[in-house]
């Protein structure tokens, strides 16, 4: 492998900064709260920190609908405090990628303002106008992740704009060249401001299709799904590789990650593997595919408790570790802002919180690739529990209520789905402690969330064998160069278990998982007895040539 840039040996930690720490007492969390903790952060041993946006926004969409993106939120604080924690995020060696919403506006935004003023006013063509034919009430058949119309009418006139997701979050035209130059100067802005990398959100539906066509797969008069028309667009190429040659001129070390949920592999490398590198990784949602059949047809999968299909889930991480070997491996991760937790979705939060806590991380972070751990994921924190509808975030919420009442669903038993697949329910606030909001705040936090006794960073910092100190010891084998630049293997086995290799010249180490809450038995082979067990989590034991491994059992030995 050629010479390794930075950001190939990144282990990255994601802060969501409404939850992470509020200093100001307003139940929200904030860049100060956020510089508090940084000492903790670095604690970890990792070496970038990722932070979801926190610039200007009416927060329709948590941050994701920016109205200035030159401003700091204040309800996140000042130019003058992002500028501090930028400055001690480097002091303490670490790197800080900020997230890049760039497929639409807030209709907030002083752009779109002035478009609605007309078709002659001069932004009119940063966003993405449309007329009704005479037989139909919208442009077109597609419809937004709130399961309505991607189109709204203007207020003073006739046309339609786009919004592929809320109608409070207009579409961005990238074919006009002055908006691509707009995104671009916005880059430069905050790499001049020690911004190291960016997470382009959305970034898969810049490029709308020619003629805006209807879904053809929709139903006739059916739903059309605006996303699917126009991911992965023809100019894609062209928008990505301008944007990215363009801001490596102010740091060519820049980092730039593509938020590319339907990306497989192989797609992936279109984005990542040409020499003009439009992006330098993705994060992909294709790592955990689910046993559909399990599920009801005629309610959306998505939103439905799901059980991971094994097999397929071990085919899809192989694919991703062969297919980007060259490029120093995949975006590993479990969970995000989007998604439920780990230990929730894939683990066990009765009996096994703890070994499967430490068993994911060690079967996900370990192999090649670049982590992504999400705050308090090191302590084992699980889902938030929300008992009204009112407080699920869910696409389409209302619509998919009333179908799943029509097919025989109790409330209760709706809510029991919604509470393992919403959107939010990932993003309780961080557990510091088991005080009153968890050392969070001093008032209730904006989101209902978990206090835990054991589950929080102070109860488990002085603790040898807590997940906490668990995953520092973790971070710390993954620095070393057998678990950076080594190869992968993954030894075939029953779906119930995850062993892979790696190997760097003479150096190799061998980890066994047991993803299920079975023990299992596995002989291995006979050398194996002479190498060291350099991690490992609770109940396992080694006899001979027999493996015993716990329930949600890991050991990683090292020759």
């Amino acid at each position: 492998m050629t010479k390794m840039k930075w950001w190939q040996k990144a282990i990255i930690y994601q802060i969501y900064p409404r939850s992470f720490q509020d200093s100001n007492g307003d139940g929200i969390g904030d860049i100060k709260g956020a510089l508090k903790q940084l000492d903790y952060v670095q604690s970890l041993g990792v070496n970038t920190v990722w932070v979801n946006p926190n610039m200007l926004s009416p927060q329709e969409d948590n941050g994701y609908d920016v109205s200035d993106y030159y401003a700091i939120d204040p309800l996140f604080g000042t130019k003058e405090q992002s500028e501090t924690f930028v400055k001690e995020v480097h002091n303490r060696g670490m790197k800080l990628i900020y997230d890049f919403p760039l497929n639409h506006t807030s209709t907030e935004h002083y752009w779109f303002k002035e478009a609605i003023k007309g078709p002659e006013n001069p932004y009119r063509d940063y966003y993405i106008w449309a007329d009704a034919p005479d037989d139909r009430d919208y442009p077109n058949n597609w419809y937004s992740d709130d399961k309505e119309p991607s189109w709204t009418k203007e207020p003073n006139g006739n046309q339609f704009y786009l919004h592929l997701y809320k109608d409070s979050m207009a579409d961005l035209n990238w074919a006009n060249p002055k908006v691509r130059k707009e995104m671009m100067n916005i880059g430069k802005f905050w790499i001049e401001n020690g911004i190291d990398g960016f997470r382009l959100d959305a970034v898969l539906f810049i490029d709308k299709k020619e003629g805006l066509p209807d879904d053809s797969n929709a139903a006739k008069d059916g739903e059309g799904s605006g996303k699917s028309v126009n991911e992965h667009g023809p100019n894609i190429t062209k928008y990505l590789e301008e944007f990215s040659n363009e801001l490596r001129k102010y740091n060519e070390e820049l980092l730039v990650i593509g938020e590319a949920p339907t990306a497989g592999a192989d797609l992936a490398l279109d984005y990542i593997g040409s020499e003009k590198d439009m992006m330098d990784n993705v994060i992909s949602f294709t790592y955990f595919p689910e046993i559909e059949k399990l599920k009801d047809p005629s309610l959306p999968s998505d939103i439905q408790i799901g059980k991971l299909d094994k097999e397929k889930f071990k085919f899809e991480m192989n694919n991703w570790q062969s297919k980007l070997a060259a490029r120093g491996g995949p975006i590993l991760y479990w969970n995000n802002h989007d998604m439920p937790r780990a230990v929730s979705r894939f683990g066990d939060i009765k009996q096994y919180r703890d070994n499967s806590s430490k068993m994911l991380a060690t079967l996900m972070y370990l192999q090649k690739g670049i982590p992504i751990i999400y705050y308090g994921e090191e302590i084992g924190m699980k889902n938030s529990y929300f008992d009204n509808f009112d407080d699920f975030e869910i696409p389409g919420k209302d619509k998919i209520i009333e179908k799943a009442k029509e097919k025989g669903y109790s409330e209760d038993e709706i809510k029991q789905h919604f509470n393992a697949r919403a959107k939010n329910i990932s993003r309780g606030i961080m557990q510091w402690d088991n005080s009153s909001f968890s050392g969070f705040s001093t008032v209730k936090p904006w989101i209902k969330s978990n206090t835990e006794e054991k589950y929080n960073v102070n109860d488990q910092n002085s603790e040898p064998n807590s997940i906490l100190n668990y995953y520092r010891q973790l971070i710390s084998l993954k620095k070393e160069v057998l678990f950076v630049e080594g190869s992968f293997q993954l030894k075939p086995t029953k779906d119930s278990l995850y062993i892979y290799e790696r190997t760097y010249g003479e150096q190799k180490a061998l980890i066994y998982c047991n993803f299920s809450d079975k023990a299992e038995n596995v002989q291995i082979i006979d050398d194996l007895q002479e190498w060291t067990i350099i991690l490992a989590n609770e109940g396992n034991s080694l006899s001979g040539t027999h493996l015993h491994l716990a329930p949600f059992g890991t050991v990683v030995f090292r020759n």
